[in-house]
Parts: structure tokens; C-alpha cells; sequence
């Protein structure tokens, strides 16, 4: 089953709890176990996972990203968002996912992360589940 996913984002950047959309599309398959593949087909945005408890952690996250790597930095790419296709080579553009049980295996404090660094947008993520 292949599902595209819709992501409105609301900021230049901003890291998105999706876990819940993740589980919403694990429970109307009905998967026991299997693989949860994550793909964003966007050179400015990226996936992870990380701490989803305390907001700090997203904000500390993209803190010491805009540090490191600046929007405005004497980039040679002409469209101004040099910056967000850095950061979105770092973080990735896909995640594999185990499923167990129907329950996604995440740690006590994981959520799956949806990275914009050029919003705000429409954005797809695409979502593959294969069942065992």
C-alpha cells in the first residue's frame, strides 16, 4: 500500500509531530507487523525522529541548525534557500519504521518529526507499509 500524505506547514521552519498521522494510517490498515517506509520528495524538507515531549528539544533543534547553517551565508544558489537544502541533506528524506503488535516501536519519548526549512508549504510524504 502505497499512501501520499498531505503536510500544510505554517513557517519558514519548523519541525511537525506527525506520529499521529503515522498511527492513523497503521490502524486503518489493520497491520500486525511489518515496515513503515517514510519518503519526502522535497529538496527543503526531511524527516527524523527525535524527542517529542518537551517542545525545547524542536526548538533547541533548529537553534543550533540556524547557528551552524545561516540563511544567508554567501551561497552561490540563486534561489536564496541554500540553507534548507543543507539542512535537509543532514536530517534525510526518508525513515523505515518497524511495526509490532499494530504499535509503532518508538521509544518513551520519540515522535516522527516532519522537517520544513523553505515553508511555508504544501508538502507531500509518502508512505509505504509492508506487512509481514
Amino acid at each position: 500500500m502505497l499512501k501520499e500524505l498531505k503536510i500544510q506547514t505554517n513557517q519558514r521552519e519548523e519541525l511537525i509531530d506527525i506520529t499521529h498521522l503515522i498511527r492513523e494510517e497503521i490502524a486503518s490498515e489493520n497491520i500486525s507487523n511489518g515496515i513503515v517506509h517514510l519518503h519526502v520528495p522535497h529538496t527543503t524538507a526531511a524527516i527524523t525522529i527525535n524527542e517529542n515531549a518537551d517542545p525545547d528539544v524542536k526548538r533547541d533543534i533548529l537553534y543550533k541548525l540556524n547557528k551552524e547553517i545561516p540563511q544567508q551565508d554567501n551561497y552561490y544558489h540563486g534561489e536564496g534557500n541554500s540553507d534548507a537544502h543543507i539542512k535537509s541533506s543532514l536530517f534525510g528524506p526518508t525513515l523505515q519504521l518497524i511495526v509490532s503488535d499494530s504499535k509503532l516501536l518508538l521509544g518513551t519519548w520519540q515522535g516522527i518529526l516532519f522537517c520544513e526549512f523553505d515553508g511555508p508549504r504544501n508538502r507531500r510524504l509518502y508512505l509505504k507499509i509492508v506487512a509481514d
